[in-house]
């Protein structure tokens, strides 16, 4: 039987977005003075020298990596939840790192063992990476920023996202202690996508697992974090888990046996990442600046930024559909991502990214 006959799991799936902006991003690359790409936010500044000579000294080991890791790589991301974001001590069998956290959120619904009959809720807006977990595990979706929009239902898992991606909104520390009490209550497990956490650029931003959210009590709780953004190591796929051990435990036994391995090089260069603050602080204002000059840019070209408060993006509207304003940015050489991307409350907003050099910054705010 060919795959025609089959069920395509790809027809579950929504478009990928970024395959539906290719006519804007040809617009924008006519313009005399090159295109100014805002649309994905990938990191352009250097990998910093001590996690290069990290990654070449672990290229010598010859064998086979761990799933739960090097001891070593999960004290350090243990020891920076601590010093960076306050995060209570977590012991090493509360850490497990995976190969980039695009992939360990795609698998997470299927991993934890629900699909058909479960209901995964994700925000209003947000990472379309959320809505896929729960669409390959063949879960239902439910779009909801608030416990009152979610009603009687017990739904097995919750996404959430602070800072958010896309609107850089932060949720504040009464919000996030209502949700956890909430899905105590009801036996929902909570996933906290934190993977801009430490680019908080006005107020304060908390983990799930801050002792001031969860009083120091993680059963049910997961915290995902990367350093692709804070370490520009989003070419190295390295990301992790931290949490309720039990979940970290059902997590690691799956993923063990099916080869979900971080590469022994890349977990050697995760740990000098996290044992070193230096880069993460210059790669932070590094981005402030950046912010400055494209914000005020952008206020003054008629755009209002919404919330914003944290991360790397600028969450812009005129109040006009985002493919308007999409199209308007393109024309001038500008290329960012429609909000419609994140889900149907985003359709007047476009997300425009800080991850671009000074110079192709201030060739932005020049156009604008």
């Amino acid at each position: 039987m060919g795959i025609a006959a089959r069920r395509r799991v790809s027809s579950t799936l929504p478009d990928f977005p970024w395959d539906t902006i290719a006519g804007a991003k040809a617009t924008a690359a006519a313009h005399p003075d090159g295109i100014v790409d805002l649309s994905v936010g990938t990191p352009v500044d250097p990998v910093d020298p001590l996690i290069r000579r990290a990654l070449d000294d672990g290229s010598r080991f010859p064998g086979y990596p761990t799933t739960i890791g090097t001891t070593e790589l999960r004290q350090a991301a243990a020891a920076a939840l601590t010093r960076r974001y306050g995060v209570a001590e977590l012991g090493t069998d509360q850490i497990l790192p995976v190969i980039g956290t695009k992939e360990a959120i795609a698998g997470l619904t299927s991993t934890l063992g629900f699909g058909a009959g479960d209901t995964v809720v994700i925000p209003e807006v947000a990472y379309p990476t959320y809505e896929v977990s729960a669409l390959l595990a063949g879960a239902t979706v439910l779009r909801a920023d608030s416990t009152v929009q979610i009603g009687p239902a017990s739904p097995a898992l919750m996404f959430i996202n602070s800072p958010s991606n896309p609107t850089g909104k932060v949720l504040g520390i009464d919000h996030l202690r209502k949700v956890v009490e909430w899905a105590r209550q009801r036996g929902v497990i909570v996933a906290s996508d934190e993977c801009y956490l430490g680019l908080t650029w006005e107020g304060e931003a908390y983990s799930i697992l801050d002792p001031r959210v969860c009083d120091g009590d993680h059963t049910g709780l997961l915290a995902i974090h990367s350093l692709s953004k804070v370490s520009n190591l989003a070419s190295y796929r390295a990301g992790f888990f931290a949490g309720d051990r039990d979940l970290i435990g059902e997590l690691l036994a799956v993923r063990k046996h099916a080869g979900l391995i971080v590469p022994f090089p890349i977990q050697a260069a995760m740990t000098a990442a996290l044992n070193d603050d230096t880069h993460v602080d210059a790669q932070r204002e590094r981005y402030r600046v950046r912010r400055d000059v494209l914000k005020t840019a952008v206020e003054n070209a008629g755009f209002t930024v919404d919330h914003s408060e944290a991360g790397l993006y600028l969450w812009v509207t005129r109040g006009e559909d985002s493919r308007t304003a999409h199209s308007w940015l393109a024309e001038r050489g500008i290329l960012a991502a429609p909000g419609d991307f994140y889900g149907p409350a985003g359709t007047t907003h476009v997300r425009m990214a800080l991850t671009a050099t000074d110079e192709r910054i201030a060739a932005a705010a020049a156009r604008l």
